[in-house]
């Protein structure tokens, strides 16, 4: 297992996966270790995947200060992560939570981003959060589902602050509810640093107006894709992210939750090697 040092001397672990051109991804969560990430439903057979463990997840150390948690404070472990490789610059990969933190690298070392794509990615970063009415009306898409009428009232009583999170909203951030999901779903909190999950989005993370201004000069092309089926971004959110960039495509993968390659992992790979290769 390959590691390297952030600037304050945490040392990070990156799993490498599959063969051909680096592909730095960021893992979501927020905070969970990339070994949720997998083989990003088969693209290992045309990238190698640099999976990263951000600080306090995975193989990765937990730091002296916990405050580093915040995710404007990982964005030089990505670019140390960049130097450590020997790159250039580099192709970067981010989901969920890890897209505000790529969108920040981005903004910072414009330079460094040969390409990024953006999966499902939190808009935070850019002022763009999802609201409890946005993860609703897109789980009303899904009441036709047999698990939609004990879910729902469950997801409601979450969002509204009325319960804590009940497992049986889990099946609404899927495209499908299968033995995979389940697993997938089931790995969730041993995967997940939950004091740093706290802190990633704590107050003074983001400057909206600042990392705009910066993405302006962001010359790399940009994917930004969102799931018709989820909530976090719906679709309409993440096409505002995408209005962020200079050179941005936005796409909408038919019947996705939150986890694209584990709906249909064919079609997510052949369409991020398509932009990877270009």
């Amino acid at each position: 297992m390959p590691t390297f040092t952030a600037p304050d001397g945490t040392h990070l672990a990156y799993h490498v996966r599959g063969e051909g051109e680096p592909l730095v991804v960021v893992p979501g969560g927020p905070m969970r270790a990339s070994v949720y990430l997998e083989d990003l439903g088969g693209l290992t057979a045309h990238r190698r995947l640099v999976l990263l463990d951000l600080r306090g997840t995975g193989d990765s150390a937990v730091p002296t200060d916990p405050a580093t948690y915040r995710c404007d404070h990982m964005v030089d472990d990505v670019e140390a992560l960049r130097a450590h490789m020997g790159l250039e610059h580099m192709d970067l990969l981010a989901h969920s939570a890890g897209g505000s933190l790529a969108i920040l690298y981005a903004a910072r070392y414009p330079a460094r981003v040969r390409r990024l794509v953006l999966v499902h990615a939190n808009g935070s970063a850019l002022g763009l959060r999802n609201t409890a009415e946005d993860r609703l009306a897109a789980a009303r898409l899904r009441a036709r589902e047999p698990w939609f009428d004990k879910a729902f009232p469950a997801l409601e009583a979450w969002l509204t602050g009325e319960s804590d999170f009940d497992p049986a909203c889990a099946p609404f951030f899927f495209g499908r509810w299968d033995a995979t999901a389940e697993a997938h779903d089931a790995a969730t909190e041993e995967q997940t640093n939950e004091e740093a999950e706290g802190r990633y989005f704590s107050d003074g993370a983001f400057d909206p107006d600042a990392t705009r201004a910066a993405l302006a000069g962001l010359t790399a092309p940009v994917l930004v894709q969102a799931g018709e089926l989820d909530g976090g971004p719906r679709p309409e959110l993440a096409r505002r992210a995408a209005d962020a960039f200079p050179n941005a495509e936005f796409e909408v993968q038919p019947g996705a939750g939150h986890y694209p390659w584990l709906d249909d992992p064919e079609r997510f790979v052949r369409r991020v090697v398509a932009f990877l290769d270009r």
